[in-house]
């Protein structure tokens, strides 16, 4: 069902999701609720790791590292059994269980920091099994010609979530005198909220013609020979390869302009604001100009930011905002421009190799800044890998992979 079909739209978010399949905006909502959780944890991480149990950088990195490449396996296993058994929904419903039930072990695992990166792979391998049947139902549910408007407003509602965790994270801390544990134990209940909201209004796809075998692991990754999917896997870890993640992008702004620690949870909000105001409107464009070339705007956006953090002159509300453009031009763009090349019974297997590469990159990453942060400090750790990341953009732009050159 479109939404257009049951009512002319009457405010600025109906008209912003017109067209847009009623399993999508269910999809959003799910991932709205889920994102509010996990940003209420994502927000105070940095926190209470690095001044609350003081890691060094490096150790820092390590557990980052985790947290970002945890998903990596799993989203090819994720990709790969909702493909065979055409169980879209149900593998991605039990992706949102595990990491709902995730957020209970951080009260197990208290300032042991082993139990503590144990907690986090398996909050990652939860996001790692959902997020491609989750994006294959999106590009399943959507007309092709509008995938990119349908990925924006899924990631607009999704950063909704993103917007609001900080906040309820803040407030939750205000109200319970600076206590994690109550953070954790309310992000458990909204994330449960997400499983029984997917569970009762998101659709999954109609079996597959019976002539249809199931795809082996061996065809999953034999995508991979196809000429256009290879290299877009291959410019998407290469950029990965030298992102630096959410949570030192943080410790950087804190940082370079010594925002004080009450201040640091609501970090995130700049970004996700952002993100919240340019995810559809990017997404659009991507469509109408071609996703690729958004995708690598999206890229030079960082390095602006990056630079301004290395630099004399800018501000933290810049780079944030900067940061959050980055976001909007590649979360959703990127799986809008590969979808379409990847065969519809292979899809969420497609687009987990394509996650399982970024997911990996990023893991190496954040243990090679935070490595380079113990080594040489701040801005030049930042700076080699945003010079290396620019070379690697103005490459991408110029062999761009063949079946997305607009």
């Amino acid at each position: 069902m479109y939404l257009a079909s049951v009512g002319p739209p009457r405010t600025p978010l109906r008209r912003a999701v017109r067209n847009v399949p009623g399993n999508v905006v269910a999809l959003g909502i799910v991932s709205l609720v889920t994102d509010i959780s996990a940003e209420m944890v994502t927000a105070i991480l940095p926190l209470y790791l690095v001044f609350g149990l003081g890691l060094n950088p490096l150790q820092f990195g390590l557990l980052d590292g985790l947290y970002a490449g945890a998903t990596a396996v799993l989203r090819l296993v994720g990709g790969h059994v909702a493909d065979r058994w055409r169980r879209l929904k149900t593998v991605a419903g039990i992706g949102y269980a595990l990491s709902a039930i995730a957020k209970l072990g951080f009260l197990v695992a208290g300032p042991v920091v082993p139990a503590i990166g144990a907690v986090l792979a398996i909050d990652r391998a939860g996001k790692g099994i959902r997020t491609a049947p989750r994006d294959a139902l999106i590009t399943s549910s959507s007309d092709p010609a509008s995938l990119g408007r349908s990925f924006g407003v899924h990631r607009a509602l999704d950063t909704v979530g993103a917007f609001l965790g900080p906040l309820v994270a803040t407030l939750v801390l205000w109200a319970s005198l600076n206590n994690y544990d109550s953070v954790f134990v309310t992000s458990f209940a909204l994330a449960t909220c997400a499983v029984i909201l997917l569970v009762s209004f998101v659709r999954d796809q109609p079996a597959p013609p019976p002539v249809q075998a199931p795809a082996p692991i061996r065809t999953t990754l034999g995508l991979l020979r196809e000429a256009n999917f290879r290299r877009c896997c291959i410019w998407a870890a290469g950029l990965g390869l030298l992102t630096i993640t959410d949570s030192f992008v943080y410790l950087a702004v804190q940082r370079r302009w010594d925002i004080g620690t009450s201040v640091f949870p609501l970090l995130p909000l700049g970004t996700a604001g952002t993100f919240l105001l340019l995810a559809i409107p990017l997404g659009r464009l991507g469509d109408r100009i071609g996703r690729w070339k958004v995708f690598l705007g999206g890229h030079l956006a960082l390095i602006v930011a990056l630079l301004i953090i290395c630099g004399p002159i800018g501000s933290w509300w810049l780079v944030l905002a900067l940061h959050g453009v980055f976001y909007a031009a590649t979360d959703g763009v990127l799986p809008a421009a590969v979808g379409p090349l990847l065969p519809e019974h292979l899809r969420a297997s497609g687009l987990a190799v394509l996650q399982t590469g970024q997911a990996l990159a990023r893991m190496a990453a954040a243990v090679t800044v935070g490595l380079l942060w113990t080594l040489w400090d701040l801005r030049p750790a930042i700076l080699a890998f945003t010079l290396a990341l620019l070379a690697v953009t103005i490459a991408a732009a110029i062999f761009k992979p063949l079946g997305v050159r607009r």
